[in-house]
């Protein structure tokens, strides 16, 4: 017997196995692969179709638009030259125009600094590490759009800029920023009137959002700047930009209500519970305790809402307000740059331009969901 307990057998180890690294197949590039485009045979099928269509999209997009493209020029004649791809010389004589519509030459540093001022505050503010947040939501909310008001269409010194000679991406930025920073609060409120157990307030509520979210944007526009000066008496009159940006507001705060108004009904009766447990009013528990969960709930809604504003700017045009496509569009019928490449090339250039805007904000917005995930339990 003492010979059997000091004996070793086989299959009991002495000391602990070294880490291996995982199999090839369970991680790295090759597990990813087969998890995401090869799990099954019609992903698999999907993936090589996928593949054989940019194969045979890309290399004729990379000519058009880099190998063959026309760089430089004076006018029409450089992009006219057979064979030749997108006409870059174009957008660059126009570059100007699209960023800053017929804004006087020697007033555009007044929007260059906006720009800045702008990007200053919101940068800083996006950054959940930076510090000060209080002070910096007051320059943003507050300061900036003064100091932005008085820059762009001049005061206290400064040569006065009418809206009418406004145009390109500033236009769009302005009403695009106009309408997220306003639209927000306020579809805040309508949501939680239309939730609102006053029936005065809901009702109102629900006439409002119902009636804005029924009718088309471009009916809106049209009516603000065409129709409503009939309205108004003798002599009073809004300026065009100004009737623009009250009509996208109310439009984009009928639409922000619906989405904020699902994140508050997500929302399980605990939490509201729990508010009236620690004896607080309806507008701490709003705010301390219900607002917060329901808006991270709808961060994706909200940032679709904010995309799809962004985009319905182009819709200014017909009320003869030049947005960036808007602009885009107009150079087209300049006869010194009229050839065939012209269009593409601009609508291509806005395009890109929309695009950068609108990827930001999505990516943006799925950064902020993953950091505020918590979990949602009932």
């Amino acid at each position: 017997m003492a010979q059997d307990r000091n004996h070793s057998l086989a299959y009991i180890r002495t000391e602990m196995v070294q880490d291996q690294p995982a199999p090839i197949n369970a991680k790295g590039p090759v597990a990813w692969l087969r998890q995401n485009l090869f799990a099954t045979i019609p992903d698999t099928l999907f993936t090589i179709f996928a593949l054989l269509l940019l194969v045979y999209i890309i290399p004729p997009m990379f000519r058009f638009l880099i190998t063959d493209a026309i760089w430089t020029g004076d006018s029409r004649e450089a992009c006219i030259v057979p064979g030749a791809g997108a006409c870059w010389a174009f957008v660059d004589a126009k570059f100007a125009q699209f960023m800053y519509g017929r804004y006087p030459f020697e007033e555009r540093w007044r929007v260059d600094l906006t720009g800045i001022l702008l990007v200053a505050g919101v940068i800083p503010l996006a950054m959940p590490s930076v510090p000060y947040k209080k002070w910096n939501a007051i320059f943003v909310l507050i300061i900036f759009p003064i100091l932005a008001f008085i820059l762009l269409t001049g005061k206290f010194g400064l040569e006065p800029v009418q809206t009418s000679l406004w145009g390109g991406l500033l236009v769009t930025l302005v009403v695009a920023i106009v309408g997220i920073v306003v639209s927000f609060p306020f579809g805040i409120f309508l949501a939680l009137g239309r939730r609102s157990n006053m029936p005065i307030i809901k009702m109102l509520s629900i006439i409002f959002i119902e009636f804005w979210r029924g009718v088309p944007l471009i009916t809106v526009l049209f009516m603000s700047s065409v129709m409503l000066p009939f309205f108004l008496p003798d002599g009073v009159s809004f300026d065009k930009l100004l009737r623009a940006l009250v009509g996208v507001t109310l439009f984009a705060s009928a639409y922000m209500a619906e989405v904020i108004r699902g994140g508050l009904q997500a929302i399980p009766k605990g939490q509201y519970e729990a508010g009236d447990a620690m004896a607080l009013t309806f507008w701490q528990s709003t705010r301390l305790i219900i607002l917060p969960q329901a808006l991270t709930l709808v961060i994706p809604g909200i940032v679709n809402t904010f995309i799809g504003l962004f985009k319905d700017t182009t819709l200014v045009l017909i009320i003869g307000i030049f947005d960036l496509l808007g602009i885009v569009q107009l150079n087209f019928t300049d006869a010194n740059w009229a050839s065939s490449k012209t269009p593409a090339t601009g609508l291509i250039f806005a395009a890109i331009i929309y695009f950068i805007f609108c990827f930001g904000m999505s990516r943006y917005s799925m950064y902020m969901e993953r950091r505020l995930d918590t979990g949602h339990k009932s």
